[in-house]
C-alpha cells in the first residue's frame, strides 16, 4: 500500500492537483501541460516494456526499492527547475520507476499472497494509490493556506515520499521471505480472447487519463478556489481506497468481465458529469466516480489478463501495463490539444467516454474457456 502510494498515488499523479498553480504560473498552455503528463506516461509504457524481460530476475526487491528512491527524488527535482523541457524528462523518468514499482514490487506481493493463500488482499495493494492521492490532497490543501506556490508541493510530495520510503525498506520482505522473487516464466500465449482483453485495457488507459489529468484544471475553470480543488482531489483519492475490495466483490458475483464493463460505464458517468453539471457539483460527482472506478478497473483487468496468461503471469502484467501505458500517452496529448481548440475540457470528456464505452464493449465481447 505505502509503495503505491508512492510510486502512483504521488509519483504519478499529484501532477493533477499541482497542474493548475504551475500552468498560472508558468503560462502554460493546456497542450504543454498535456504533453508534459504524456512524457509521464511515455516513461511508464518504455518502463513497462523494460521490465517484462527475464532480466531482473531475483533483483526484483532491489529494482523496486531503487525505483521509489528515484521517484523520491524527481518529486524534488520538479521544483527545482521551470524549464519545460527539463519537465518532460524529468516526468519521464518518473513513468519509468512507476512501471517499475508496478512489475517488479506487484510481482512480489502477488505471489506472496499467493503462497499464503491471500490473495483476496490484493485490494490493499491498489488501494495504495488511493492513500497517496489523498495524502497529497490534503498537503496542497495546507499549503494553500499558507499561499506557497507549486514548487512547496513538489517539495511536499518528495517529503511525504521519503517517509514512506523508508517505512516500504524496512516492511517489504527480502529473498526468501513471504515475498521473495519470482520464478522464471515461459513466452507468453496471445489467445483471441487475451488480445481483446490487451487492447480493451489499452483503450480504457486513454478514456480514464483524461478526467485523471485535468480534473482540477477542470475545477480551476470554475474559479472555485485552491483549497477546493485539493478537496475533489481529496474525495478523489479516498473513493480509491475501498474501491479495489468493492468491486472484487462484485466480480466475485457477477464475474470479472462483466464487471469490468460496468465499471467503465460508471467512469463514463462520472467523466461527462465533471463537465456537464455546473458548480462544484459536477467535479465532485467526477471526483468520486474517478476515484470509485479507475485503479478497481486496473486491477480487474489485470486479473483477467492473470487468468488468460497460463503460467505467465509477470510477462502479462508487462504485457498490460504497456498497453495502459500505450492509452495514456495519447489521451493527454489529444485532450489537451482539443480543449485548446475548442476552450474547455468538453469535447475532450466526450472522447474519453466514447473510448470507455469501447473498452467496456470489448471486455464483454471477448471469449475465453478460462471461468473469469
Amino acid at each position: 500500500m505505502l509503495s503505491m502510494a508512492v510510486a502512483m498515488g504521488i509519483g504519478r499523479f499529484v501532477y493533477t492537483p499541482i497542474l493548475p498553480g504551475m500552468m498560472a504560473a508558468l503560462g502554460q498552455t493546456t497542450s504543454e501541460a498535456g504533453f508534459i503528463a504524456a512524457s509521464n506516461y511515455t516513461g511508464y509504457l518504455v518502463g513497462a516494456l523494460i521490465a517484462g524481460g527475464g532480466w531482473a530476475h531475483g533483483w526484483e526487491r532491489a529494482l523496486s526499492l531503487a525505483s521509489l528512491a528515484l521517484s523520491t527524488a524527481l518529486c524534488l527535482a520538479m521544483a527545482l527547475t521551470d524549464d519545460f523541457v527539463a519537465f518532460l524528462v524529468i516526468r519521464f523518468a518518473a513513468g519509468v520507476a512507476s512501471a517499475f514499482v508496478m512489475v517488479f514490487l506487484s510481482s512480489i506481493i502477488f505471489a506472496g499472497l499467493a503462497r499464503l493463500d491471500r490473495s483476496d488482499l490484493q485490494w490493499m495493494h491498489f488501494g495504495g494509490v488511493g492513500v497517496g492521492i489523498a495524502l497529497s490532497a490534503s498537503m496542497v490543501a495546507l499549503l494553500a493556506f499558507g499561499q506557497f506556490g507549486w514548487r512547496a508541493n513538489w517539495i511536499g510530495a518528495a517529503g511525504l515520499s521519503l517517509a514512506a520510503l523508508a517505512a516500504v525498506w524496512l516492511l517489504l520482505p527480502r529473498a526468501g521471505g513471504q515475498g521473495g522473487s519470482a520464478p522464471k516464466e515461459p513466452a507468453l500465449v496471445f489467445s483471441p480472447a487475451l488480445k481483446r482483453i490487451v487492447w480493451a485495457y489499452g483503450i480504457f488507459g486513454f478514456g480514464y487519463v483524461v478526467t485523471a489529468t485535468f480534473l482540477i484544471a477542470i475545477v480551476r475553470d470554475n474559479e472555485s478556489g485552491a483549497v477546493l480543488e485539493a478537496v475533489v482531489w481529496l474525495v478523489t483519492g479516498l473513493a480509491v481506497i475501498p474501491s479495489v475490495y468493492l468491486w472484487a466483490l462484485a466480480a466475485r458475483r457477477w464475474g470479472l468481465r462483466p464487471v469490468f464493463a460496468v465499471g467503465c460505464g460508471v467512469e463514463a458517468a462520472g467523466v461527462m458529469a465533471s463537465v456537464a453539471l455546473g458548480g462544484m457539483t459536477g467535479p465532485l460527482l467526477g471526483g468520486i466516480l474517478l476515484g470509485n472506478t479507475f485503479v478497481a478497473i486496473t486491477a480487474l483487468g489485470i486479473q483477467i489478463g492473470r487468468n488468460l496468461a497460463g503460467p505467465s503471469p509477470r510477462k502479462v502484467l508487462s504485457v498490460m501495463t504497456a498497453a495502459f501505458g500505450l492509452g495514456q500517452i495519447v489521451g493527454p496529448v489529444v485532450a489537451g490539444m482539443v480543449a485548446d481548440w475548442t476552450g474547455g475540457f468538453f469535447w475532450p470528456s466526450v472522447l474519453a467516454a466514447l473510448a470507455l464505452a469501447v473498452s467496456a464493449w470489448l471486455a464483454l465481447s471477448s471469449k475465453t474457456a478460462a471461468r473469469s
